[in-house]
């Protein structure tokens, strides 16, 4: 073979593979596994593409502090998933307020991905997705400054406001000491200012929370709570079916699988189930 061939076969492989990579299918920079249109969603809340809603911060399940920002994440590469699989290449995403999102007063969307709690009292005013993800409650301190399953009784705790994780604390717990905050951003700003003991929320979120500090602040321990995350829908929502069929396909293949192996085992840095249980 002439050294002109080599170098033409080289070519022609290098510019194949630059084919390939451009034509991968994407929505940000999450990489869809599905077909386009797959189990599709022929009339969204907004005319060719899939709205999301989101309460913002959300590290490492939404990337990003604004809509505008995010890109990736676990939860934001699941909507773009789903929004491909519904037959849409655009995703929107709004971010709303904690409270309108879990108590039914937000309209005009699709789906709210947000590490939403499926609980008896919000299916009152919302519809629920099959559940996607499991979740106990962590137990984040500094960590020059611990709590055990003892002294939590009368440390000072910082919960988010309408959370199950506040509702945990408070009713099955019976914690007085606390201190409630509107979003986790300003819970666990409170904590590392040393206002606060202890921040209880979903073990998943304390422990991005944990890895974010660098080891400043530390998951000392869990309560079972045998949570699970789904989506919300609109009461009465039209198309939540179709996304379950959507978001079951996804379990089934295994794509939940990679997103949660490449977005959460990575940055929490640990098995959740090594964090010790209170009682």
């Amino acid at each position: 073979m002439t050294q002109t061939k080599r170098s033409f076969l080289a070519l022609a492989a290098l510019l194949a593979f630059s084919s390939s990579a451009m034509s991968m299918d994407m929505i940000g920079n999450c990489e869809l596994s599905g077909a386009k249109g797959s189990i599709p969603i022929a009339t969204p809340a907004k005319p060719g593409q899939l709205t999301v809603q989101v309460s913002l911060p959300a590290p490492i399940w939404w990337n990003g502090d604004t809509p505008e920002a995010i890109k990736d994440g676990m939860e934001y590469c699941m909507a773009a998933e789903i929004a491909w699989r519904a037959g849409y290449d655009k995703l929107e995403v709004v971010n709303v307020g904690w409270d309108p999102l879990v108590a039914g007063q937000t309209s005009g969307y699709d789906l709210t991905l947000s590490e939403v709690s499926i609980t008896d009292d919000r299916k009152k005013v919302v519809d629920f997705s099959i559940p996607y993800f499991y979740s106990d409650i962590g137990v984040l301190t500094r960590a020059d400054a611990p709590v055990d399953a003892t002294s939590i009784k009368t440390a000072k705790v910082g919960l988010q406001q309408a959370t199950t994780g506040a509702a945990f604390a408070t009713e099955k717990l019976g914690l007085t000491n606390v201190q409630m905050y509107p979003d986790q951003g300003d819970m666990f700003t409170a904590l590392r200012a040393g206002q606060i003991d202890a921040a209880m929320t979903d073990t998943s979120i304390t422990l991005a929370e944990e890895k974010s500090t660098g080891g400043k602040s530390v998951v000392v321990g869990q309560y079972k709570t045998g949570e699970a995350y789904g989506a919300i829908y609109e009461k009465g929502y039209a198309n939540g079916a179709v996304i379950d069929k959507i978001l079951q396909s996804m379990i089934d293949d295994g794509t939940m699988k990679k997103l949660g192996e490449k977005y959460l085992a990575a940055a929490w840095g640990k098995d959740p189930a090594t964090i010790p249980y209170f009682e």
